[in-house]
């Protein structure tokens, strides 16, 4: 009696644990996943030595700007120029990491480039640092395939990129090394030097062809009416002279 009672109680049991378990399963198989978004690969003759230097590169896309460029080893002096680390007064990064930007990120060899006279300047002249800073970055969220164009920097004077993919070059002469880092809520383009707002292109202003035509036939007729006024007045004062210069003398002349 006793090990019938025992068996009826252990299925029981069984029972009720299984009807326990159904619902967990299916709400655990039921639970939605969440798609993880692909790092699109950087492109750039350098993008090797890019990802050789910063294995876990994939990771600077949860980074803000700011914090992704401190960990590129390779523009620590451009993480410098805008942290206050060079100037202690220019301290930019709250403003990209309130992106989105593109953001133009010259090597330390593009800096080491500059003339000495030059740096010095960066270093004691915050206004001339913080315009320099500024010319490299644009509103937007664009890769390498996307970027080109012209459009006005944070330091208000344009920029202009050319090319795409792993081709791309900034205001004619400036080579992106390695673009299209991704992070948090910028783009990252190496660039091999220093752009300088005083090689900024002329900007892009947008020409009404018939404000232009009506202003041209203004100015020509207005030229034209003064030409032809002009000769019809002139006779008219140079006779009077010429006049009295031919009667007074023959009236004074002596007779006989």
């Amino acid at each position: 009696m006793n090990s019938r009672t025992s068996k009826a109680i252990g299925a029981a049991v069984g029972v009720a644990a299984i009807a326990l378990s159904v619902p967990l399963a299916v709400n655990a198989y039921a639970e939605p996943s969440t798609p993880v978004a692909e790092i699109p690969d950087p492109q750039g003759p350098d993008c090797g030595a890019f990802k050789d230097a910063l294995p876990n590169w994939k990771g600077l896309a949860n980074l803000p700007v700011g914090t992704a460029l401190a960990s590129i080893p390779s523009v620590s002096t451009f993480n410098a120029a805008i942290s206050g680390q060079l100037n202690p007064a220019v301290n930019v990064v709250p403003v990209f990491d309130n992106g989105p930007y593109v953001i133009f990120a010259p090597t330390n060899e593009a800096f080491a480039a500059l003339p000495p006279e030059q740096l010095e300047v960066l270093r004691t002249d915050p206004a001339a640092l913080t315009q320099l800073v500024y010319y490299h970055a644009f509103l937007g969220l664009l890769g390498p395939d996307d970027v080109k164009g012209q459009r006005p920097t944070q330091e208000g004077t344009e920029v202009e990129v050319t090319g795409s993919g792993g081709d791309i070059k900034v205001n004619e002469t400036t080579k992106v090394v390695c673009g299209g880092i991704t992070a948090q809520n910028a783009r990252i383009y190496i660039v091999d030097s220093v752009l300088n707002p005083a090689d900024a292109p002329a900007p892009i202003t947008p020409t009404s062809t018939t404000e232009t035509s009506t202003e041209t036939t203004t100015t020509e007729t207005t030229a034209d009416t003064t030409a032809t006024e002009a000769p019809a007045e002139a006779p008219s004062a140079a006779e009077a002279p010429a006049t009295e210069a031919t009667l007074t003398p023959a009236a004074e002349a002596p007779i006989g």
